[in-house]
């Protein structure tokens, strides 16, 4: 949400072949705020309702999550504005679109391992 606020772009455009794809990034981060807040949200009931998660698949979804994210913003401050490294954008354009695959790809694992957590043992409590 506050680099919604804080940005000096207002719209993020999406070029794909001869069609434009226009997203204000105020409505985007907003929209992710809420699927990051969904997501916490389920963590967060599976806590209170003493079931357990798998640690691992909790990792490596967070890690996709987190870690994707990251890498796509970092490659994509590496674009280059000559058209004489048209192959380098390519290479970089490619680059970002396998993260983003795997990035969601990783969002698969989250509801799997709540399946996981609802339908396994309870945890055991002492006392």
């Amino acid at each position: 949400m506050l680099s919604g606020f804080l940005s000096s772009i207002n719209d993020l455009d999406i070029n794909i072949h001869d069609t434009y794809y226009v997203f204000s990034l105020f409505d985007l981060n907003t929209l992710i705020s809420i699927l990051f807040g969904i997501i916490g949200l389920g963590y967060w009931i599976m806590l209170k309702a003493n079931k357990k998660l798998s640690k691992w698949l909790n990792f490596v979804h967070i890690a996709l999550t987190f870690g994707g994210i990251s890498l796509i913003w970092i490659l994509a401050q590496l674009f280059r504005e000559s058209i004489m490294e048209y192959n380098f954008n390519n290479n970089l354009t490619l680059a970002i679109y396998i993260i983003t695959l795997i990035a969601v790809f990783g969002q698969i694992i989250y509801p799997i391992n709540l399946i996981r957590g609802i339908i396994g043992k309870r945890n055991k409590t002492s006392g």
